[in-house]
């Protein structure tokens, strides 16, 4: 995976194929991962930034967001929920390592209430052309 933004990646949860994220911009470069959000004024409804870490932090954030953090992909490419810290507010600082995240996934503070996230899902990254319906959580 790129560390670039595409329209072409979300995550879907698997048991039920309610996409969470779309599109899904890869921060996987060490520039890219010590960025991350900072200097944004926001995310875009649906947006995500996947991490590659067990841990973020908060400074120079202009804008809430959700974290979900989650495991190495499987051999089906499916990824566990370990971790979920919702609504963390700019400048809050240091957000502690997750027990089992492999990755963390940035979303829009609210994302993971509004598509009811849970610890124990299981979602994938795939194509937003991929066969699946998508179907937003209700």
């Amino acid at each position: 995976m790129s560390g670039q933004l595409t329209d072409r990646l979300r995550i879907r949860r698997a048991s039920d194929d309610v996409v969470v994220c779309s599109p899904l911009r890869l921060g996987e470069s060490f520039g890219k991962r010590f960025m991350g959000l900072m200097g944004r004024a926001s995310l875009a409804d649906g947006e995500g930034l996947y991490l590659p870490t067990s841990s973020i932090h908060m400074f120079f954030m202009r804008f809430a967001i959700d974290a979900l953090f989650v495991t190495a992909p499987g051999a089906d490419g499916m990824r566990r929920v370990v971790g979920m810290r919702e609504h963390l507010p700019p400048w809050r600082g240091i957000v502690l390592p997750v027990r089992g995240a492999q990755g963390v996934i940035e979303l829009p503070a609210g994302t993971l209430r509004a598509h009811g996230v849970r610890v124990g899902d299981e979602v994938v990254f795939e194509p937003s052309g991929a066969d699946q319906p998508e179907r937003s959580a209700a």
